[in-house]
């Protein structure tokens, strides 16, 4: 692995980066920050891990795991949901969760919360869109 690598765990379980075996390969290991350690290898080659190698959209997230995974789920339950209604006139394929259920759950969760946004003007819209300006 390269010198300054990053890993982290983006699986379903605990086991998809093998901890131990770094930890024998290691010098040493520090943390760096919150949710990072540094391991340095033999060969002064430096490793970084995100969230202890645990699943890092948990592992390193701010709250609590049902908190951070509602808008996930509530995506997932709509979207069925939604093939359900829809299942004669849809064919047999991957569909990514329609925008406007990410959107519903988006202002649902932002409304819970207490927290309101603006709306976009249309110039904002279409420059969002565009290629036209910016890198």
């Amino acid at each position: 692995m390269k010198d300054g690598a990053v890993v982290a765990n983006s699986g379903h379980f605990n086991v998809e980066i093998d901890l131990p075996a770094l930890e024998k390969l290691a010098l040493k290991k520090r943390p760096t920050r919150e949710f990072v350690d540094e391991y340095t290898l033999r060969n002064g080659r430096k490793i970084y891990v995100l969230g202890e190698g645990r699943l890092i959209n948990l592992a390193a997230a701010e709250g609590h795991p049902a908190v951070v995974m509602d808008m996930s789920f509530a995506d997932q339950a709509l979207s069925a949901e939604h093939l359900v209604k829809n299942a004669k006139k849809l064919e047999a394929k991957v569909y990514p969760v329609p925008a406007a259920i990410d959107q519903n759950v988006a202002q649902l969760k932002l409304r819970s919360l207490g927290i309101t946004i603006d709306r976009l003007t249309r110039a904002q819209e279409e420059y969002l869109a565009s290629w036209s300006e910016g890198t």
